[in-house]
């Protein structure tokens, strides 16, 4: 029997052999095998105090790092909490490993208590996922969850085991190999269609560099960088790309789409030829899909095959991972260079011309106000302070957007955004995660009222580790891109979006043991963030703003995304 243990030290050993240093989790029943042998192993355990937020917490963790994120919780409410999290790491490709606990094997399908079919539920919001009947296969199936998590196109991948895997014995044997026939990744990319995208690139006269999340999660932001520059392309980066390319770089022209600058937009309308790295042509991004890029030749490179073709017909597909096909990429144009690279030199340095015209014409602006502290200078000033260094996450809403488009970021992985699913509550959380993984940087979590409010509970993780994140909420009183919407585009029949109450930031953050303080006069801003950043600890300041702000550009819903509206609508005379 000596040889023999449990299954929660046999999951706990598994986790070691991965690397993992933190989970974030919440302990039940069905679970407390595992915590009990949590007690004595040296993986730090982060209370949370919603496993939906344990999720979000992981997602920030690997965000911020390329890293595997690991979260935890119990069989029922427990595992169904963590949904939300796990859609949106499978929307934003975040590598995530979910471990929740299951009724013993022999109650399921019993209606036991706190019993829900956590492997059903969860299969759509999965990369894949498990459910545990046999003991001998877990150290089997934690390694496969790890490597699928990781690989190919990064996601989350969910491993219920029940309560009785958890307290057999079993003797452990070591995972040295991971065998999945019917998974395939490619990898390499077709060299013929690399040399040919090559080719394509020194004959377009107007191209366009067109970068997402795919080339941070392939680790391909020194061959962009280098593809940028070879080719002298302008280059645009999606909410999900933000910091692939330094946001100081002179070829980075902003994030395109509903919310991008009208440089951005106009320069996607105009282009030749679009190549499009790790994207999927987001309809946030596209507008209205039929209008989208009408002029250009379309070069998609993207590790999953399914989102070639997806939404826009690519002349030149790749699939492959962006690194490794940027690396031969940009050796063949460095090839190609001698023969072709002089013959539309003239016509380049005319598009380079309209595109800096256009970002002279239409800017994007801070406005401020002597009378009422403004979004945007809220914004600038973080980004002032920031200097493109330190870890923003933020909630979902208007203060996301103008975030998009004033922060700067000159390393990868600083930008923490829920961008496919749009989950409100994830800032704080995600910020946590980030705390724990990158202790190196400055945390800042930008939420508005509404999404602070939803993950509230979080300020007692923060307190309870003493986490330095520098929590600034832009508070309007509503739910500003919700009322915006109304104010536009539902003749401003504001119906269900007035936040008429919050929480004094000062006692709030005082009940928790930190310091908190409320502003709401421009005079007051830059000595209140100044305060705010030099404090060792947790900090969170309560911004009041314009309440009836907008962000612009705004590409309306159905519309191209060169039909933008650049500014506050004038009213019409009756």
């Amino acid at each position: 029997m000596s040889n023999l243990i449990s299954g929660a030290k046999i999951l706990l050993e598994c986790l070691v052999r991965e690397g993992v240093e933190c989970i974030f989790g919440y302990p039940g029943g069905v679970t407390l095998p595992f915590y009990d042998a949590l007690y004595d192993h040296p993986i730090r355990h982060v209370l949370v105090r919603h496993e939906e937020n344990a999720a979000f917490a992981a997602e920030g963790y690997a965000r911020s790092t390329g890293k595997v994120g690991v979260c935890c919780a119990t069989s029922g409410p427990g595992a169904t909490n963590l949904t939300t999290g796990l859609v949106d790491a499978m929307m934003d490709s975040i590598p995530i490993v979910a471990l929740t606990g299951q009724v013993s094997s022999k109650l399921i399908g019993s209606d036991a208590f706190q019993e829900a079919d956590t492997f059903g539920i969860t299969r759509p919001c999965t990369k894949h996922n498990y459910l545990v009947k046999n003991l001998a296969e877990l150290p089997q199936v934690i390694h496969e969850a790890f490597y699928l998590a990781s690989s190919g196109r990064p996601g989350p991948v969910l491993v219920d085991i029940p309560k009785d895997v958890f307290q057999g014995h079993y003797q452990y044997q070591p995972v040295n190999s991971i065998h999945l026939p019917g998974y395939k990744i490619h990898l390499d990319g077709h060299a013929g269609q690399i040399r040919r995208a090559a080719q394509m690139m020194w004959e377009a006269k107007r191209p366009y560099i067109y970068g997402g999340g795919g080339v941070l999660a392939s680790g391909a932001t020194k061959e962009l960088r280098e593809l940028v520059e070879t080719l002298d392309a302008p280059c645009v980066l999606t909410l999900m790309g933000l910091g692939s390319l330094p946001s100081s770089h002179p070829n980075f022209i902003s994030m395109p789409g509903m919310h991008g600058s009208y440089a951005s937009n106009m320069g996607m309308t105009e282009c030749d030829l679009l190549i499009a790295l790790g994207v999927r042509f987001d309809d946030r991004v596209t507008g209205r899909l039929a209008a989208f890029a009408p002029h250009a030749k379309v070069i998609h490179v993207d590790i999953d095959p399914a989102e070639i073709g997806k939404n826009r017909a690519a002349d030149l597909p790749i699939v492959g991972d962006v690194k490794r096909v940027l690396t031969k990429l940009n050796k063949n144009l460095q090839e190609l260079a001698p023969a072709m690279q002089a013959a539309n030199s003239g016509s380049r340095k005319e598009w380079w011309s309209q595109v800096r015209t256009w970002q002279t014409e239409h800017p994007l602006q801070v406005e401020t106000s002597a009378d009422e502290i403004k979004p945007q200078h809220l914004i600038s000033e973080i980004d002032r302070i920031s200097g493109g260094n330190a870890v923003v996450s933020v909630d979902v809403g208007q203060h996301q957007m103008w975030s998009a488009q004033f922060i700067r970021f000159n390393e990868p992985r600083l930008w923490l955004s829920s961008s496919g699913l749009g989950s409100m509550g994830f800032g704080l959380p995600a910020a946590i995660g980030a705390a724990f993984a990158r202790p190196d940087k400055t945390v800042i979590a930008i939420m508005g009222d509404g999404g602070f409010q939803m993950s509230v509970p979080e300020l007692g993780t923060i307190a309870s580790h003493g986490l330095p994140v520098k929590m600034i909420i832009m508070n309007n009183g509503y739910l500003g891109m919700v009322r915006q919407w109304q104010e536009l585009f539902y003749n401003n029949r504001l119906s269900s979006v007035t936040l008429d109450s919050f929480p004094d930031a000062e006692k709030l953050a005082g009940a928790y043991g930190f310091k908190g303080r409320t502003i709401e006069k421009p005079q007051e801003l830059r000595a209140a963030l100044e305060e705010c950043f030099a404090e060792p600890g947790p900090y969170l300041l309560n911004v009041k703003v314009t309440p009836f702000e907008n962000v612009f550009p705004m590409v309306p819903a159905g519309a191209a995304i060169n039909e933008m509206v650049l500014s506050q609508p004038k009213p019409v005379a009756v």
